[in-house]
């Protein structure tokens, strides 16, 4: 099994249930400052020159929440897929919400603070990505009340997918009024199998 990325990228997030599942795998670095993820021989695995890639045996999956409820599913033993379809359905539906409602805006954050050359940036878009960002949290917030874990009693694929995006959130301070979701996350990185926060990654990059 080789996973494709390199942190502090949505790699994290399945080496995060790699860990938990206690896979061996084979981590490629990908640099997409170099470009790498250009390169014909990435492309070949993912034509929307994205990271994370999984390849496992004939298998090849790309986006990071389909590589976690792959890997859930293959290894079921771990439980990290409800058997309830009433609860899987609101797994899907809080992993959308992660994917669709409150990475969307971070990323255009990241896009038009670091990402985009100066001549590309919109600091008008940055205030209001933020201001949505928020509100997305709020409701993630208001969901997380006297919870443990974002569906049922026990974690699920869900949990994995929200830590990761919880702490890019808390990189740009956007977690200051949400208190219950700054303590799960907390909760959630203290966990052994728990991968470099986002800030740690960021670090050792520099480093």
């Amino acid at each position: 099994m080789k996973l494709y990325g390199t942190p502090p990228t949505r790699v994290l997030r399945v080496i995060w249930l790699l860990n938990e599942l206690g896979l061996e795998y084979e981590q490629v670095p990908v640099d997409l400052l170099q470009g790498e993820h250009l390169q014909p021989d990435f492309l070949a695995l993912n034509p929307a020159a994205r990271v994370p890639v999984l390849v496992d045996g004939d298998q090849i999956i790309t986006e990071s929440a389909a590589i976690q409820l792959y890997l859930a599913e293959k290894y079921p033993q771990a439980g990290f897929i409800p058997s309830a379809v009433e609860e899987r359905a609101q797994m899907y539906r809080w992993i959308f919400f992660l994917m669709t409602e409150i990475e969307p805006p971070l990323w255009r954050i990241a896009r038009h603070t670091f990402l985009y050359p100066d001549e590309k940036r919109l600091p008008q878009d940055v205030n209001q990505a933020r201001q949505e960002c928020r509100e997305m949290l709020a409701v993630l917030e208001r969901h997380m009340q006297e919870r443990e874990y974002l569906i049922g009693d026990r974690l699920s694929v869900a949990d994995f997918n929200a830590a990761y995006t919880l702490d890019w959130a808390n990189e740009e301070n956007l977690l200051d009024a949400a208190p219950r979701l700054r303590e799960y996350l907390k909760t959630m990185y203290a966990r052994p199998t728990a991968p470099p926060t986002i800030a740690i990654a960021f670090a050792a990059m520099e480093s």
